[in-house]
């Protein structure tokens, strides 16, 4: 990592080993096509409104950026920056630019377009998606051009993971954008029928073809920073459909790599030979949402409240059961939200959480709780304690999840049942009109930063999903959080960040709004001719080095296996 404060080494030293070492590279070969597929097409081009994966996923091979986060190493490495370096108080940021670079149409590029880039991702007139990044302590960062090459970007705060902010923030063609801009179109470009050369990135590829419903084709960027790169002629994206039929092209070689297998598909590539790479948890953690919002039904409030009836539905989850009967052990069992995939981060001190019916049950009679003679568990006032789990019927894991918690808690006497909705409609619940019990949801798997998670944990966050829209901490632990978080935002020291963070696990994992229950395993394959293959547990998995893959011919009777 080039970052300029005391974390270098620490970042390295605390990542690496949790990184399984690269192949040995063998010599590029220039040429070829890679096909990967998507389960559906890409709403947009235009990178200030790909809020869907796919379209993510295709952008990322268009564009680039000032400076990356490297994605095994996690370390900050210049891209279309040569170099960068940090005033002595943090705040202020010199960076240099390559010379020579051209977008994709071979425009020129210089620090003109550094600055048209950031003043349009900051205009809140243009809702792009990279603007909330940009803001630090309420206030934007500003850019300023010094000279051709170089720009100074200002932060308004001390901002511990400051580098972090420039990954995914490609930079725009000022010769091309500069006028929608101005005439207040720019959400009207770059949509999936845009003819190819109206448009221009900084990325490996460019844009060659669409054919709706079938696939996008792009081709390599001649124009590319790195003057031997990407080397691959062509990348295509095929609008497959789901998983099954992704495995299906995979198997049949339509397809080169699978960027994501889930736990249900591994043995049938297995038994056809393939190998699938189990890397290991992610950044996903799958959890257990109590709703104490003042919305919450009368009764359910009451219990919920009660830290010790939340730990008490903690102790009772058979976490190690989740792990072997949804993911057929290919997950790992959670303490606390920090997944074991996030080396850097993660409080091992946590205890191992495992069921314990008796300290359930002993935690529910300190509390009030009573069981009839048919072994129903009633509060202090006679209710019956009975709460519904809502699930997102499209997650085929945490529906399986939903039936093994209500198995569990029917053995402290509780009555759940399990309320199967629509995606949107589940998160409309829980984030606008808090109209559940308790929710089953996936969180993380982004950036391992603890900053990028900061509207989970802090109590006025858009994602506090146990309390969203609190104006004010409602408890003195969220005031604590929310006090912790603000620390660690401005802390220049990686042991001390940690430190600091590892309390807010500590307090999530007593206090535990949310109960933490499994974090699958990320799952890839790719034909034995791709090389240069590094996934990682990181967005994305499988190309955030696809301007370093290419592909080896393989041999006249070579038989498909996943590497």
């Amino acid at each position: 990592m080039t970052r300029r404060f005391v974390s270098v080494s620490l970042w390295f030293s605390v990542l690496l080993p949790c990184m399984q070492a690269a192949p040995a590279m063998r010599t590029p070969i220039r040429g070829g096509r890679l096909v990967i597929a998507q389960k559906a097409e890409p709403k947009t081009l235009n990178p200030l409104l790909s809020r869907d994966i796919p379209s993510r996923e295709v952008l990322g091979c268009l564009s680039a950026d000032l400076i990356s986060i490297d994605r095994q190493t996690q370390t900050a490495e210049p891209v279309l920056a040569e170099s960068w370096r940090v005033s002595p108080d943090g705040l202020h940021y010199t960076i240099k630019l390559r010379p020579g670079l051209h977008f994709s149409d071979g425009q020129p590029f210089d620090a003109d377009d550094v600055v048209f880039s950031f003043t349009v991702f900051l205009d809140d007139k243009v809702h792009a998606v990279q603007r909330d990044p940009l803001i630090i302590n309420g206030k934007l960062i500003t850019v300023v051009k010094l000279d051709a090459r170089t720009v100074r970007v200002d932060l308004p705060a001390l901002y511990a993971p400051a580098e972090r902010i420039f990954d995914s923030v490609p930079m725009l063609p000022r010769h091309l954008l500069e006028r929608p801009y101005r005439d207040g179109k720019l959400s009207q470009v770059w949509n999936l029928n845009t003819k190819p050369e109206s448009m221009a990135g900084m990325g490996p590829f460019r844009v060659k073809e669409y054919k709706a419903g079938e696939h996008i084709l792009l081709e390599r960027n001649p124009y590319y920073w790195k003057p031997h790169q990407p080397y691959l002629d062509e990348l295509e994206f095929l609008f497959v459909g789901d998983e099954d039929a992704q495995i299906a092209r995979f198997v049949s070689g339509e397809t080169d790599i699978l960027n994501r297998v889930s736990a249900r598909n591994v043995g049938l590539l297995r038994a056809r030979g393939m190998t699938v790479q189990d890397l290991g948890p992610s950044l996903e953690y799958n959890v257990l949402v109590f709703n104490l919002t003042p919305q919450a039904s009368p009764a359910a409030k009451e219990w919920f409240q009660q830290k010790a009836f939340r730990q008490a539905v903690s102790a009772a989850i058979d976490r190690d059961s989740i792990v072997q009967l949804v993911y057929g052990g290919l997950a790992s069992p959670l303490s606390g939200h920090v997944s074991p995939g996030n080396r850097a981060w993660v409080n091992a001190n946590l205890p191992a959480a495992k069921q314990s019916l008796d300290r359930a049950k002993q935690l529910l009679k300190n509390s009030g709780f009573t069981w009839n003679d048919q072994g129903e568990l009633h509060d202090r006032t006679g209710r019956r304690v009975e709460f519904t789990i809502a699930t997102a019927a499209s997650s085929q894991e945490r529906s399986a999840m939903a039936p093994l918690v209500q198995d569990d808690l029917k053995k402290l006497g509780m009555k759940v049942e399990i309320a199967s909705l629509e995606f949107r409609s589940m998160v409309d619940r829980v984030l606008n009109t808090h109209q559940y019990d308790t929710a089953i949801m996936g969180l993380g798997g982004g950036d391992p930063d603890p900053e990028f998670e900061s509207n989970v944990w802090r109590s006025d966050g858009g994602m506090h999903i146990w309390n969203p829209g609190e104006t004010s901490p409602g408890s003195a632990w969220e005031a604590e959080i929310d006090k912790l978080m603000t620390e660690q935002a401005v802390e220049r020291s990686y042991p001390k960040r940690r430190k600091l963070y590892d309390q807010v696990q500590q307090i999530i994992a007593d206090e535990v709004p949310i109960i933490c229950l499994a974090s699958p395993h990320v799952l890839v394959a790719a034909r034995p001719h791709v090389q240069n293959f590094r996934p990682v547990i990181f967005d994305h998995y499988t190309l955030w080095n696809v301007d370093e893959l290419f592909i080896q011919q393989p041999k006249a009777k070579e038989q498909p296996t996943a590497r």
